[in-house]
């Protein structure tokens, strides 16, 4: 139990700031698509929200944080630095593209179809 309190913990350390952006950013579009059937705010309070999610939508574009402190891009890059030491990636690497496999097919011996049974 206390290990997966540990886990439970370093784990909302680690990725608390890089979720709270995601959800952030799913809250916008689901709220985009559900106010793009209102043409017209009817209330200066509905206008302000529209007029602050539209904003929120500009700068947003291209799939960046929007307005990220120094401490979360920091953050971000030091993961993003362990998921290529991680898996193998480096400068040059482009870890957002699926990765290529090249299969060989193995030299096999041939088999000696006369081989002596066992005893």
């Amino acid at each position: 139990m206390f290990r997966s309190l540990v886990n439970c913990h370093c784990e909302k350390m680690i990725t608390s700031s890089l979720l709270g952006s995601l959800r952030v950013a799913r809250a916008s579009v689901v709220v985009t698509r559900n106010l793009a059937a209102t043409s017209k705010a009817t209330d200066p309070i509905q206008q302000l929200f529209l007029d602050k999610i539209r904003e929120y939508k500009q700068k947003s574009a291209g799939g960046k944080l929007v307005d990220p402190s120094p401490a979360v891009e920091k953050e971000l890059k030091n993961e993003l630095e362990k998921l290529q030491k991680q898996f193998g990636g480096g400068s040059g690497v482009d870890m957002t593209a699926f990765p290529s496999f090249k299969f060989e097919d193995p030299k096999l011996d041939s088999i000696n179809e006369q081989a002596p049974a066992k005893k």
